[in-house]
């Protein structure tokens, strides 16, 4: 379980960015933090992260705290970066994705290569990443945080850049997480490839979290916000698998 307590979080200089997050998130459970640009999306996956530490208020998650347990948080998490090529560090696919276990660890190997074979980069092993196009970057991203277990997956703007076949198979990987128990949060402007498979979703505005619950409870208010329901919704108030 993920627990956000009265969390707050400045930039150097005295930037405010998040004010008074409360937020529970069941094991499991699969998110969508929605909203416009700059409305605090990416600071609050950082925090999640471990990646940056809060101001004021705590983060709880997987019996780590934040203030403190920052890196225990960063070891615990898979984050995919909206770019890419900021997080891939290795020369090629079988370099990345196997980045920090030991060159004779075989079952690290193996496991990699089941995971390469489950995102379609099999035939890829040995390329280097500067030839793999956006979406075997995301991918490969994806594949490497899934390798190592983690308990919690963040996603900032997973479909970002993604053609239709790459929304597809995202989809179809939250939904397959989803199903085996991990919980992820994904950020997202765009809700209409999302807001059928997500079990809540939580609506931030000028880094305040302004609505929060299932989909259907709170379509009708997402605009007042910036953020536009997805078609289906908007047609018949309904939530239409997005194909």
């Amino acid at each position: 379980m993920i627990r956000i307590d009265q969390l707050s979080h400045s930039y150097p200089g005295g930037t405010t960015v998040l004010s008074d997050i409360n937020l529970s998130i069941t094991r499991g459970t699969l998110l969508a933090l929605v909203g416009t640009n700059g409305s605090g999306k990416s600071t609050l996956l950082s925090l999640l992260a471990g990646i940056l530490r809060p101001t004021r208020g705590t983060i709880s998650r997987g019996g780590f705290t934040s203030p403190g347990d920052e890196a225990a948080m960063r070891r615990s998490s898979g984050l995919l970066l909206q770019d890419a090529d900021l997080q891939i560090l290795g020369a090629t696919v079988e370099e990345d994705i196997l980045l920090g276990f030991a060159t004779d660890d075989n079952v690290a190997r193996t496991k990699a290569l089941d995971m390469a074979q489950r995102f379609g980069l099999a035939d890829q092993w040995h390329t280097p990443v500067q030839h793999l196009s956006w979406g075997q970057k995301r991918k490969l991203c994806l594949a490497a945080a899934l390798l190592r277990q983690p308990d919690c997956l963040l996603l900032d703007e997973p479909f970002s850049g993604l053609d239709y076949p790459g929304m597809i198979e995202m989809r179809e990987m939250l939904i397959a997480s989803r199903s085996a128990g991990l919980t992820q949060v994904v950020t997202s402007h765009d809700l209409e490839p999302l807001a059928d498979i997500v079990d809540v979703m939580a609506v931030m505005h000028a880094g305040r979290i302004a609505l929060s619950g299932a989909p259907r409870d709170i379509l009708d208010h997402v605009r007042e916000f910036g953020v536009r329901p997805p078609s289906s919704w908007t047609a018949n108030r309904t939530l239409q698998p997005w194909d």
